[in-house]
């Protein structure tokens, strides 16, 4: 990711603190390529729209994930609800949010225990889904079916993959808002690792759940991360596609932002 701030632009990185976020962290960059391969009409990005399907079916078959998402929900919906009545949050944007959280649980709610059990009842789907796997095993000669369908109208392929992707909405959503509210959780600090390290033992009494890192790529420097409950640590290496990694022995600035 290469947000822009300012005239400067950075690199972030983020690393997770738990299995849960590393969890929800990678389906939201399953469903934003997802919906960015459905909303084109080449036969090839249609066919990498299902792929990525079967990658969030599969990083989804955690059956606790629907019930950490409803809680981490209505953790937030309390949160939140503890601030009504204070005079420096905005009333409107408060309630706005609430009401966001409502939707997500009520959505996530009415939706099956396991994510995309609809889909993995599919037959069609399923007989893809095995081929996947298998380096060019959804050929003509192996799949017909399947390369049928690539050959039909860019709209009646949108429309299909539209309609197995319905199901899974509601925990995109409810993603997509929870990591939103993580990441505005957290105060970036400006801070520069001498030498190209640097270690911060972490305030106790917080749970710290995400770690996000932003440097300029002029720098050429790459964060290798590692963290737990008690402290962070990062080392800044340098690496090109020919080199293998090395150590990136200068200071390096950087934006560090904990969240929680």
């Amino acid at each position: 990711m290469i947000p822009a701030t300012g005239k400067l632009r950075v690199i972030l990185y983020e690393y997770p603190f738990n299995e849960k976020i590393r969890t929800y962290l990678r389906l939201e960059q399953l469903f934003e390529r997802l919906f960015v391969l459905i909303d084109r009409t080449s036969e090839l990005d249609h066919h990498f729209a299902l792929i990525t399907l079967f990658e969030i079916l599969s990083v989804s078959a955690r059956a606790e994930l629907k019930t950490d998402a409803l809680k981490d929900l209505e953790r937030q919906r309390q949160i939140m609800c503890n601030f009504r009545g204070n005079p420096d949050i905005a009333a409107d944007v408060l309630e706005k949010l609430i009401d966001q959280i409502m939707a997500c649980i009520a959505d996530l709610n009415q939706a099956p225990n396991k994510l995309g059990r609809v889909l993995e009842e599919n037959d069609w789907l399923k007989s893809v889904r095995s081929r996947t796997s298998i380096p060019g095993g959804t050929g003509n000669f192996d799949l017909p079916a399947y390369y049928a369908w690539q050959h039909h109208p860019s709209d009646q392929r949108r429309s299909d993959l539209c309609g197995w992707v319905e199901t899974l909405l509601p925990m995109s959503n409810a993603i997509k808002l929870l990591l939103g509210l993580l990441r505005d959780s957290g105060s970036p600090q400006k801070i520069v690792a001498m030498g190209g390290q640097f270690q911060q033992n972490l305030p106790q009494g917080r749970t710290f759940q995400l770690l996000r890192l932003s440097v300029n790529p002029a720098l050429g420097a790459i964060p290798e991360i590692s963290a737990n409950r008690l402290v962070a640590s990062i080392r800044f290496v340098h690496q090109s596609v020919y080199d293998r990694v090395q150590a990136n022995t200068a200071d390096i600035a950087f934006e560090l932002t904990l969240c929680s």
